[in-house]
């Protein structure tokens, strides 16, 4: 069982770290403890969800679900873990009971902001000879649509994994741990989504550009 320590007891709740914070949760020391956690995470995981559902109202019941199941399953957390990984297994995998629930339903595009780095390094790092991800060409609302087109019509457990490292910046143990996967699977897996981007990115520019010659 987790508890909180006299030590972090002295320490603010906004300055305590996650794990600080599920422990007061826990211990009832602060009724406060939980709500401050929620909205530590708000502003990171409801556009991470956004991005997995392809739709904001859909974001903010699975980021809901999320915490219900913190709130439910908070003695069950290994103290050994950190609670970021913990937190996006669980919201993972409410994203995947969400689609279950909406197979029937026609996919919707991404709606959130895909947050490109300016000069698009962090993607490139991850690409082969497959193709290139476009990352600093980004300068129209235009190819903005067209990449999360190409990303929201990943397979699901490639799509999942793109947006784990590329949006949320996580490691390859980080990525392991959230979806419980071996190391080995991650970076299997990692290099085959950004493949699978590149392959269709590189076929959707020159689509484009087929249709640009004939309309010319």
């Amino acid at each position: 069982m987790v508890s909180a320590s006299l030590k972090d007891q002295e320490i603010p709740l906004e300055e305590r770290t996650d794990e600080a914070l599920l422990a007061a949760h826990i211990s009832g020391e602060d009724d406060a403890a939980y709500e401050v956690l929620l909205y530590r995470y708000s502003n990171e995981l409801v556009p991470f969800l956004t991005r997995l559902t392809g739709s904001r109202a859909a974001a903010e019941d699975v980021f809901q679900e999320t915490f219900l199941q913190i709130h439910q399953s908070a003695r069950t957390f290994d103290p050994t873990r950190r609670f970021r990984p913990w937190l996006y297994t669980i919201a993972v995998n409410k994203g995947r009971d969400w689609h279950r629930r909406n197979a029937r339903r026609k996919a919707v595009s991404l709606s959130a902001n895909l947050g490109v780095d300016e000069d698009g390094s962090r993607m490139a790092d991850l690409l082969s000879d497959d193709g290139p991800m476009p990352g600093a060409s980004l300068e129209t609302s235009e190819r903005v649509n067209e990449v999360k087109k190409v990303v929201d019509n990943l397979p699901a457990h490639l799509r999942e994994i793109l947006l784990l490292s590329y949006f949320q910046r996580m490691s390859y143990n980080q990525i392991a741990d959230s979806l419980e996967i071996p190391l080995g699977t991650v970076k299997s897996r990692l290099h085959s989504a950004v493949a699978t981007f590149g392959r269709a990115w590189q076929q959707q520019e020159a689509t484009e550009t087929g249709d640009g010659a004939r309309n010319g």
